[in-house]
């Protein structure tokens, strides 16, 4: 079992730079107090804003998915003592991943925040953002792995790209299972195909793991909650809780 301690007068800036956008944290202690997406990577306008405002903040982490420009890296870590996550870095859990050098960083995130707000749990934490992934840690703090599929979006993009006919939709709830034209056809069977497979996910494990815990997260978490019948957990700053749990544990070391 792993605990990670915050003094009264921490304050992080946790960074988490993912395929499509990239999401910035301020965090006083535990409690989120500032957030911002950005739909580019641009980051040299807003970390000048954030010292000015959160004078407070001495240290941060930074995740990322693509790669980083070594001037961001630099402007950080000429202002804060930074931690550029990778798969070396300190881990408030046991990584039981056969190739870890491999494994997403966005992902170690997410089993961190597990950790933090679910002790002694098994649970299950599904990310629905460009990719879909699923995330296991045991009640023994023993990350065990997952799997990785295909998210909505991307689903949309490669019926259009990979056929001669299909068109380019944009999101959209089936009006029923059965779909009486293309498009339709085409938002039933990725939508109805990704909450079946969710589903499916969650049966298996819960036949393994029956006290599962289930915390859905990710971009389109909101839109796929609504219509899951599983009992879960839907929250969209799970990632940036990680992060700020890595950096606090990594700070008591």
């Amino acid at each position: 079992m792993y605990f990670c301690t915050l003094s009264k007068n921490d304050m992080n800036l946790v960074i988490d730079i993912g395929n499509t956008s990239v999401k910035i944290g301020v965090f006083d202690k535990m409690v989120l107090v500032y957030k911002k997406t950005l739909m580019s990577n641009n980051l040299s306008e807003t970390i000048p804003k954030i010292t000015r405002d959160y004078p407070q903040v001495e240290k941060a982490i930074i995740s990322s998915v693509s790669n980083v420009e070594e001037k961001d890296i630099s402007m950080l870590t000429d202002v804060f003592d930074t931690i550029l996550l990778d798969h070396t870095t300190l881990m408030p859990f046991a990584n039981l991943y056969a190739t870890p050098e491999t494994l997403g960083v966005d992902r170690l995130a997410l089993v961190a925040a597990s950790v933090n707000q679910f002790p002694e749990k098994d649970v299950l934490i599904i990310d629905t953002g460009t990719c879909i992934t699923y995330d296991f840690k045991n009640n023994k703090e023993e990350y065990l792995g997952g799997a990785i599929a295909p998210g909505l979006k991307l689903r949309y993009t490669s019926l259009n790209n990979f056929t001669s006919k299909l068109p380019l939709l944009e999101l959209k709830l089936p009006r029923n299972h059965i779909g009486n034209s293309t498009n339709e056809a085409i938002h039933s069977g990725v939508v109805q195909g990704v909450l079946y497979e969710i589903e499916g996910a969650i049966a298996e494990y819960c036949n393994t793991y029956p006290d599962l815990t289930v915390i859905l997260t990710g971009g389109d978490a909101h839109f796929l909650s609504k219509r899951l019948k599983n009992s879960i957990f839907a929250t969209s700053n799970f990632l940036l809780e990680g992060l700020n749990n890595i950096l606090a544990f990594n700070n008591s070391q």
